[in-house]
C-alpha cells in the first residue's frame, strides 16, 4: 500500500509546525502497528523541539558531506557515498517506537536552501514508501512547493491565521500546487482566531478541515518547553488536529481516526 504523505504549508508564525506535530502523535498513538515518519523539512527546526527527537546528524550533513569530497576531488569517496545512499541517510533518522524522524537541518551558507531542497526531494522519494504515514512539516511560504520538493503527496495541509497576509499565502500555495503537486486532496486549517471568523465566506479557497481559537495549553506548552506528547487531548490544537486528520482520512480504511 502507498504512504499516506501528509504536507503542511503557509507562511511563518501560523501555528503550522504545532498541527504538524499533533497530527504525527495522534497517528502513532492511534496506529501503534504503523510507521509513521515525520520529516522537518522548515530550517526553522521546530518540529523536532515539538516531538522531542534530537537527530545526531541532519540531511544537510549528509549533503555537504557529499559536496565536500567532490570539491576536494575524491571522486571515489564521492561515488562511495552517493552509492550508499540509503545507509547513510539512516544516520540521519532517529526513532521511538513506531515513529521516525528526519530533518532537513539549517544550512550555514548564505541565501536560499535550493540544493538541500533538492536533496531532500530525492530522499523523499527513495525513503517514504518504507512508511505508512508520512508527515511534512514545509518551511514558511511557497518556496517547497515551486521548487516540487513536495510534488507527490496525497494531502495538503494549509494553515492560515485571520491576517490579510496569511490568507494571500495560503490562496498563492493553493494556486501553485494545481499547477505543480500532485495531491489526492487540499484543505485548510484555521488557526488562532476569533469566534467570529467566518471561513464560510472565504469561496476561493479549499475546503475547511477545522477552525482553531486561541489553546492556552498550547501557548504553556511553548513556554515550558514541552513535547507535543505533553498536550492535554482536550487542547483547541490536539482537538482541531483530530478533526482534521477525520476529514482527510474519510474515504480510507483509516476512516476511524
Amino acid at each position: 500500500m502507498e504512504p499516506i504523505i501528509f504536507a503542511f504549508a503557509g507562511k511563518g508564525g501560523v501555528g503550522k509546525t504545532s498541527l504538524s506535530a499533533a497530527f504525527t502523535r495522534i497517528l502513532a498513538e492511534r496506529y501503534p502497528d504503523k510507521k509513521i515518519l515525520a520529516v522537518d523539512a522548515d530550517p526553522a527546526v521546530g518540529l523536532l523541539t515539538a516531538l522531542g527527537m534530537e537527530p545526531a546528524l541532519t540531511l544537510d550533513d549528509i549533503r555537504l558531506r557529499i559536496a565536500e569530497s567532490i570539491n576536494r576531488g575524491e571522486t571515489a569517496d564521492a561515488v562511495a557515498l552517493l552509492s550508499e545512499a540509503r545507509f547513510h541517510l539512516l544516520d540521519c533518522i532517529t526513532e521511538k517506537d513506531n515513529l521516525s524522524f528526519l530533518a532537513i537541518g539549517r544550512p550555514e551558507a548564505a541565501g536560499c536552501y535550493c540544493k538541500v531542497n533538492a536533496y531532500l526531494k530525492q530522499v523523499l522519494e527513495t525513503i517514504s514508501g518504507n512508511y505508512d504515514f508520512v508527515v511534512i512539516d514545509g518551511e514558511a511560504g511557497i518556496e517547497q512547493i515551486n521548487r516540487r520538493v513536495m510534488e507527490n503527496i496525497t494531502y495538503l495541509v494549509l494553515v492560515s491565521d485571520a491576517s490579510r497576509k496569511g490568507l494571500q499565502v495560503i490562496s498563492t500555495i493553493k494556486d501553485v500546487a494545481q499547477k505543480l503537486v500532485n495531491c489526492k486532496k487540499t484543505g485548510v486549517i484555521f488557526n488562532r482566531v476569533s469566534p467570529s471568523f467566518a471561513p464560510q465566506a472565504l469561496a476561493d479557497l479549499p475546503p475547511t478541515l477545522a477552525v482553531i481559537g486561541d489553546d492556552p495549553n498550547q501557548t504553556e506548552n511553548d513556554m515550558l518547553g514541552d513535547t507535543v506528547f505533553c498536550l492535554p487531548v482536550t487542547s483547541p490544537v490536539y482537538r482541531g488536529a483530530a478533526e482534521a486528520l477525520a476529514k482527510l482520512l474519510e474515504d480510507t480504511p483509516y476512516a476511524s481516526v
